[in-house]
C-alpha cells in the first residue's frame, strides 16, 4: 500500500559537494565529546554524469520510491508516473534528501538512507511514518531545471 506524502524539512541544510568518483558519503554530527551516527548515506547504484550537480535554487526533477527498513514502501513517484521537482536549498524536503540529491549529478540512481535526525525525527509522519524512522529511498536525478 502506498501513500503520497509531502517530503518536509526536518531542519537546515548544507551545501557539499561529493567527488563522481566516490560511491558511499556518511555525513555525521558530533554532539560534544560523543559521536553520533545520523546522517543520510547515499550508495550509487548507476552512476551519472559525474558534471552536473544542483546548486541552490535550481529545481531537482526525481523519480523515488521511499520504504521503511522492513521493506513497506510508503511513497512513490513511480507508482504515480509523474517525477517529483522540489528546489535545492529551500528546505522544501527532508534534510537527508537536501544533503542526498545535493550531491547527486544528473542521471545518477542512488540508494539514500536517512536516519531519522535527517528525516522525520521523533514524531514522524502520523499513519505512514512511525517515529524514529529510519529511511530508505531509491532516487534517480532525471534533471535540473
Amino acid at each position: 500500500m502506498s501513500a503520497k506524502i509531502h517530503l518536509a524539512p526536518s531542519s537546515p541544510t548544507a551545501g557539499h559537494k561529493a567527488s563522481p568518483h566516490h560511491h558511499i558519503w556518511y555525513f555525521r554530527l558530533h554532539c560534544g565529546a560523543s559521536e553520533s551516527k545520523m546522517g543520510v548515506e547515499i550508495e550509487t547504484k548507476t552512476p551519472g554524469d559525474g558534471q552536473t550537480f544542483p546548486k541552490k535554487g535550481q529545481t531537482c526533477v526525481v523519480h523515488y520510491v521511499g520504504s521503511l527498513t522492513d521493506g513497506t514502501k510508503f511513497d512513490s513517484s513511480r507508482d504515480r508516473g509523474k517525477p517529483f521537482k522540489f528546489k535545492i536549498g529551500k528546505q522544501e524536503v527532508i534534510r537527508g534528501w537536501e544533503e542526498g540529491v545535493g550531491q547527486m549529478s544528473v542521471g545518477q540512481r542512488a540508494t539514500l538512507t536517512c536516519t531519522p535526525d535527517f528525516a522525520y525525527g521523533s514524531k514522524g509522519h502520523p499513519g505512514i511514518i512511525p517515529p524514529n524512522s529510519t529511511l530508505i529511498f531509491d532516487v534517480e536525478l532525471m534533471g535540473l531545471e
